[in-house]
């Protein structure tokens, strides 16, 4: 029986693998050493690292509630003695993500709306003659509108008359914070995460009976992880930071939660992890409160806030044993495994010094033909 010819007729061939055992040391230690890191890479980093036999969640709903306590007192700013309490010093008083914490501040008493002169540290403010302050022309930066005059601020300066808010503003700052108690005031966390995936809530507080627990913990990392009450000095410190210096001209501490929980394991090992960054120094805000007088004159006390922000993030992701994520693990392991005896065939077909020899040995072509054998009754194949 003839075979087939033609251009086509390739595609109707069949490839079959052809096992050939080469005594070469080099190669075979290769293969090893190639074998050997697949296996590491599949058991030490998919499988362990990557948890690669898992399904994932890597972004959970998060809910933060923050609650500051503790109280100060301020003897200097132009307010007298006063008691400064969580009230006073946290800004939201509701805190979520952001809370403000007042450490330092400087007080305006007594404004009202009504001509003065513009302060001498501002821009544009001071001035030698009334050409030199055009009437209703701002000040840049400055704290009201020029009318016109330029009249004696103090004994060394002239600056130009402004229609505002006078006195102006007190830009004095304190030498040293005036709340510097509130290193000692606590920041209570209260967060929650829910893993839509798999349907599984935490919370980051200890589910206790004990109504005191709260009131009297402190976290600590080691001592007292599973306590979300955190000393506001502590904070600091771990951002790298000291209170003193931040109190004075405020800035922003950054408080990140971390959750990484493994749903194959007991859901109690399921815990955060909490750390602290500085984010930026000096931050500060004005605000003002307004009164009337017994001759229905408005006036309003204006403060100049320095403190701390902290900006809470939660972030976090949950897995599980999953069929398919498994499968695709193992089954690229196996691939990798068959790509070792591929590099390995490479190196033997041209770069070994006997290469001819193994492409003799390796690639084989076999042509079939079909006869027909009257005396058996059957076919048979013969190499041709």
């Amino acid at each position: 029986m003839a075979v087939a010819v033609g251009p086509c007729a390739g595609l109707l061939d069949y490839k079959t693998a052809k096992f050939a055992l080469t005594r070469n040391r080099r190669v075979g230690l290769l293969h090893r050493l190639l074998q050997l890191g697949v296996l590491g890479y599949l058991l030490g980093w998919v499988l362990l690292v990557r948890k690669g036999y898992q399904d994932t969640d890597p972004a959970p709903r998060t809910a933060v509630v923050t609650k500051m306590k503790g109280s100060a007192v301020a003897g200097e700013g132009g307010a007298g003695w006063q008691l400064w309490d969580a009230v006073d010093q946290a800004w939201p008083p509701q805190g979520e993500n952001v809370l403000f914490l007042v450490t330092n501040f400087i007080t305006t008493a007594k404004q009202t709306q009504g001509t003065c002169p513009e302060s001498p540290s501002v821009l544009e403010a001071t001035c030698t003659e009334d050409a030199d302050c055009p009437v209703g022309n701002t000040v840049v930066h400055g704290n009201g509108i020029k009318t016109g005059k330029c009249i004696m601020f103090n004994t060394t300066h002239s600056t130009c008359e402004i229609y505002g808010w006078c006195p102006v503003e007190n830009s004095t700052l304190p030498r040293k914070p005036l709340l510097d108690e509130a290193e000692n005031f606590t920041l209570f966390i209260k967060n929650t995460v829910h893993f839509t995936k798999f349907n599984f809530s935490k919370c980051n507080t200890l589910q206790t009976n004990d109504p005191t627990y709260f009131k009297s913990c402190t976290y600590d990392a080691f001592l007292n992880p599973f306590c979300p009450v955190f000393r506001v000095r502590d904070m600091v410190e771990a951002a790298g930071e000291t209170f003193g210096d931040l109190a004075l001209l405020g800035g922003s501490i950054g408080v990140r939660i971390e959750w990484d929980c493994n749903l194959d394991h007991s859901a109690a090992l399921c815990q955060p992890q909490y750390s602290f960054s500085l984010q930026d120094r000096r931050y500060n805000f004005r605000t003002a409160s307004y009164y009337w007088d017994s001759q229905k004159q408005l006036y309003r006390n204006l403060l100049k806030f320095y403190g701390i922000r902290f900006d809470i993030s939660v972030h976090g992701q949950a897995g599980k044993f999953s069929i398919i994520p498994a499968a695709v693990s193992f089954g690229t392991g196996i691939a990798l495994f068959g790509a070792a005896t591929v590099v390995c065939d490479l190196v033997l077909l041209y770069l070994d010094t006997k290469a001819d020899m193994y492409w003799k040995e390796k690639f084989e072509e076999v042509r079939m033909g079909l006869l027909w054998r009257p005396e058996a009754g059957m076919k048979f194949c013969k190499h041709i």
